[in-house]
C-alpha cells in the first residue's frame, strides 16, 4: 500500500445540470496543497462576471491505495 493525495476540484453554475468535479494525484501532501492554492488563484484571477457565476472549491484527500502501476511521484511544476 501507498499513501497518495487527491486533489479533488468541485465547480458549480447555475446553468449547469450538476456539480462538475475534477481530480489529480499527487505524492506527497505539500504538492497538493500548492496545486490547491494555485487552483483558488487561477479563480480569483479571473472576471467578476465569471466569479458571479462559477463557484470552487477544492480540497486534498489522503488516502491508501494499492500501487498504481505507472505513477510516479510528480515533480510539480514540470
Amino acid at each position: 500500500m501507498i499513501k497518495i493525495f487527491l486533489m479533488v476540484a468541485f465547480m458549480s453554475s447555475p446553468p449547469w445540470p450538476s456539480v462538475k468535479t475534477q481530480s489529480y494525484v499527487y505524492a506527497d501532501e505539500p504538492t497538493c496543497q500548492q496545486a490547491v492554492a494555485d487552483f483558488f488563484n487561477y479563480y480569483e484571477s479571473q472576471s467578476d462576471f465569471y466569479k458571479s457565476n462559477v463557484v470552487v472549491d477544492a480540497h486534498c484527500l489522503e488516502f491508501e491505495s494499492f500501487v498504481i502501476p505507472g505513477f510516479e511521484p510528480m515533480s510539480y511544476g514540470s
